[in-house]
């Protein structure tokens, strides 16, 4: 005989796949925390758990039709995660290809940029640098601009490479979003420390 748990599930996923409402909350409430578990070990992160644990029920949201309540509700959420981490992992893979792309036309395209400007484009660079996070300002310090590897830093810090590369990420976007305009040659030192 089945157990009540089963058959009270079973019933959740029929109400979900009705467009319940309440019934999705429930399930979220039983799956988000032994599933953010599964994916913080993938990810090493808590901000990227959080992203596609988010995501993962967005997607089960909507292809909710689809949903077979008679086949484990756990597995499905798996799949969808680990489909979801592959994804993320694909992403930062071909940014860091794009990246450096672009940092080899800006290297052509600014060959000859004069001392004076490049200065001050070095002078906003680490005045919006300090307005980092300490972690992630010393993170980024090391990696980006003393030129040691994800490895180093993260013995040096007791933290994963992802989370040193997370700093990294978060870093760049950032300086892209509060370094003073009016000094364009910074974009590309910026794009150079996303590559590396």
């Amino acid at each position: 005989m089945k157990s009540q748990s089963i058959i009270d599930e079973k019933e959740l996923l029929l109400r979900l796949r009705d467009g319940d409402g309440l019934a999705f909350e429930l399930l979220y409430d039983t799956y988000k925390e032994p599933l953010a578990k599964k994916l913080y070990r993938i990810l090493k992160s808590w901000d990227n758990t959080q992203e596609i644990l988010q995501e993962v029920f967005v997607r089960v949201w909507e292809h909710r039709k689809r949903i077979k309540p008679d086949l484990s509700f756990a597995a499905y959420l798996h799949t969808i995660a680990t489909h979801l981490s592959a994804e993320y992992f694909r992403k930062i893979a071909h940014n860091r290809e794009l990246a450096e792309r672009l940092w080899l036309n800006v290297l052509k395209e600014h060959h000859h940029e004069d001392v004076r400007a490049q200065i001050l484009a070095d002078q906003e660079l680490m005045r919006t640098i300090g307005q980092l996070p300490p972690q992630r300002k010393a993170v980024f310090t090391l990696c980006k601009l003393e030129g040691k590897s994800y490895k180093e830093v993260s013995h040096m810090f007791s933290i994963s490479e992802a989370a040193v590369n997370d700093h990294i990420t978060k870093a760049n976007k950032f300086l892209l979003k509060n370094y003073n305009k009016s000094f364009p040659i910074l974009f590309s030192i910026m794009i150079y420390s996303a590559v590396n």
